[in-house]
C-alpha cells in the first residue's frame, strides 16, 4: 500500500507533463487521473487502519492516509471528473487540462499531509495552478481576479510559514502534533494562513469575487474542492487538543453564520453560491470529527449548482423572476438545492443530521439558525418560475456532468443511513418549511444591498490583520 500511495501522488503530475507531450489525449488523461483517485479513496475506506508514511522522520515530515482523507480525496475525484465531462466538447486547450490535473494532484497531496512543510508545498502548488485556471480566459478581468487571489493567498502563506518555523523551533519537528505545546503565536500564524486559504470567517471575503467571476467549470472546481485543501488540516489540528478543537468549533459557528447572513440578502446567483461556500465550510468545522462526510456532500452539491447556474439566462435573481427558466434546468437546480437544505432522500440530509448530532450544546442555537438561513437562501432557486423552453441551450457536457454529481448525492445516503428516523426527518422538514416561509414573507420582498467595501483589494489585508489579532487573543486565552 505504501508503494501504491507514492505512485498515486505522482500520477497526476506525470499526467500533467504527458498532456503537453500528447495534447490530443488531454481530456482522457485528466479523466483517468480522477478515476485513479476515486479508486484510491475507495481502497482507503476499506483499509482497517490508517496508513502512515515517514518521509523524513527526524523532521516530522509524514503522510497520513485514513478515512477522513478518503472523503476529501473522493470529493476531489468526483468534482474533477464532473468538470472534465462538462468541458469535454468545449474548446479548452491542453494547458487548461494540464493545470486541472496539477490542481487535482496537489490537492490529493494536501489531503494526506500530516506536517506543516509538505502541506505548505502542496497548498502553494495548488494555489499557482488555480491562479492559472482563473486567469485562463486571458481577459483583463480574469487576470485581475487571478492576481488578487494569488496575492492574498501568498501573503497569508507567509504568515503560515513563520508559524511552522516556530513549531519546529519548539519541537524540532514540523508534525501537526507539534502545535500542542508550541507558542500561541505559532497557532495564530498557522491558523491565519489556513483560514485565508480556505475562505473561513472574515478572512474569506476574497472568495465571493474570485468564485463568482471565474468561468463556470473553474468556479465549480474552486468551490467544490479547492478551498477544502486548507479545511482538512484544521480538522486534523482540532483532534490534537480540546483547546484547539474549541477554537476550530468557534470559527466554524462564526463562519456558518457570517456566510449565510450574506447569502440570504445576495441578489446575484453566483455570488450567493460563493457566500454559501463560506457558510458550508463553517458546518464542516463546527463538528470536526465528522467533517469529512459533510465535505463530500457539499462538494457534490456546490459543483453541480455552479454548473447549473452557468446555464441560467441571467445571474440576477430579480431578472430571473421575470425570465422563466427551462424546466429541464430547473429540476437539477432544485434537486441540489434541496440536498444542501437538508431534505431527506439526498445525502445533504444525512450530512446535516450527523453534524448536528456531533456539535456541542453551546453551538446548537447558532447552527440551527444557519440551517434555516440555508433553506431561505436556496428557496431563491427552488421557487424560480420555470416552463418548457427548448430554446434555452446548455453546454453539450452539462447533463452528463450534473447527472453524475446528483447520482452521487443519492448513493452517498448509505454513509449515514441512521439519519432516517422519524424525529430527524420531521426536524429537517420543519427547518426547511420555516426557511421557505421566512423567504416568502420577509426576504423575497427585501431590497437590501450589502456593501462590498470589505471585499476590496486594499481592505483584504487589513481584514487579515484583524483576524490575526483575534487568533492571537484566542490562542493566548
Amino acid at each position: 500500500m505504501n508503494t501504491i500511495t507514492i505512485a498515486w501522488i505522482a500520477i497526476p503530475f506525470f499526467l500533467g507533463f504527458l498532456i503537453f507531450l500528447v495534447p490530443k489525449l488531454n481530456r482522457h488523461l485528466t479523466l483517468w487521473g480522477a478515476i485513479a483517485s476515486a479508486a484510491y479513496a475507495v481502497q482507503l475506506f476499506l483499509e482497517p487502519s490508517p496508513l502512515n508514511l515517514n518521509l523524513l522522520d527526524s523532521f516530522g515530515i509524514t503522510l497520513v492516509a485514513d478515512q477522513l482523507s478518503a472523503y476529501f480525496i473522493l470529493t476531489n475525484a468526483l468534482v474533477t471528473a464532473a468538470v472534465i465531462i462538462y468541458c469535454w466538447n468545449s474548446e479548452k486547450t491542453a494547458f487548461f487540462y494540464a493545470q486541472t490535473i496539477i490542481v487535482h494532484g496537489s490537492l490529493n497531496a494536501a489531503f494526506i499531509c500530516a506536517d506543516f512543510v509538505s502541506l505548505y508545498v502542496a497548498l502553494e502548488v495548488s494555489g499557482i495552478a488555480a491562479f492559472l485556471l482563473i486567469a485562463y480566459p486571458r481577459s483583463d478581468r480574469s487576470i485581475w481576479v487571478g492576481l488578487r487571489y494569488l496575492f492574498i493567498s501568498n501573503t497569508a502563506m507567509l504568515f503560515y510559514l513563520v508559524g511552522a518555523v516556530l513549531v519546529y523551533q519548539t519541537h524540532h519537528s514540523f508534525s501537526f502534533a507539534g502545535l500542542k505545546g508550541s507558542p500561541p503565536e505559532a497557532l495564530a500564524l498557522i491558523f491565519l494562513g489556513l483560514l485565508v486559504k480556505a475562505g473561513i470567517f472574515v478572512s474569506g471575503l476574497w472568495l465571493p469575487l474570485t468564485h463568482s467571476e471565474s468561468e463556470t467549470p473553474v468556479s465549480a472546481l474552486l468551490s467544490g474542492v479547492v478551498v477544502k485543501a486548507s479545511v482538512l488540516p484544521l480538522l486534523r489540528c482540532a483532534a490534537i487538543s480540546e483547546e484547539i478543537d474549541f477554537i476550530v468549533r468557534i470559527l466554524g459557528v462564526g463562519t456558518a453564520l457570517m456566510g449565510v447572513s450574506y447569502a440570504v440578502l445576495e441578489k446575484d446567483t453566483k455570488r450567493m453560491l460563493a457566500f454559501h461556500t463560506i457558510s458550508q465550510l463553517g458546518f464542516i468545522l463546527a463538528a470536526p470529527a465528522v467533517g469529512g462526510f459533510y465535505a463530500l456532500t457539499h462538494g457534490l452539491v456546490k459543483s453541480s449548482l455552479f454548473l447549473t447556474a452557468g446555464s441560467l439566462p441571467s445571474r440576477n435573481f430579480k431578472e430571473l423572476q421575470y425570465k422563466p427558466i427551462n424546466t429541464k434546468i430547473w429540476i437539477p437546480l432544485v434537486t441540489a438545492s434541496l440536498s444542501i437544505s437538508g431534505f431527506p432522500l439526498l445525502a445533504g440530509f444525512g450530512a446535516k443530521v450527523l453534524t448536528m448530532k456531533n456539535i456541542e450544546s453551546w453551538q446548537v442555537i447558532a447552527m440551527n439558525i444557519a440551517a434555516v438561513g440555508t433553506a431561505i437562501s436556496f428557496a431563491k432557486f427552488i421557487f424560480l418560475p420555470h416552463k418548457k423552453d427548448e430554446e434555452q441551450k446548455v453546454k453539450p457536457g452539462f447533463w452528463l456532468a450534473v447527472i453524475f454529481l446528483l447520482t452521487g448525492l443519492v448513493v452517498a445516503n448509505v454513509v449515514y443511513f441512521q439519519a432516517y428516523n422519524v424525529a430527524d426527518i420531521i426536524k429537517a422538514i420543519l427547518t426547511i418549511a420555516i426557511g421557505w416561509l421566512a423567504y416568502h414573507l420577509i426576504f423575497k420582498q427585501l431590497a437590501i444591498y450589502l456593501p462590498r467595501v470589505f471585499e476590496e483589494f486594499d481592505h483584504l489585508v487589513g481584514v487579515m490583520s484583524l483576524t490575526l489579532i483575534l487568533l492571537f487573543w484566542m490562542a493566548f486565552a
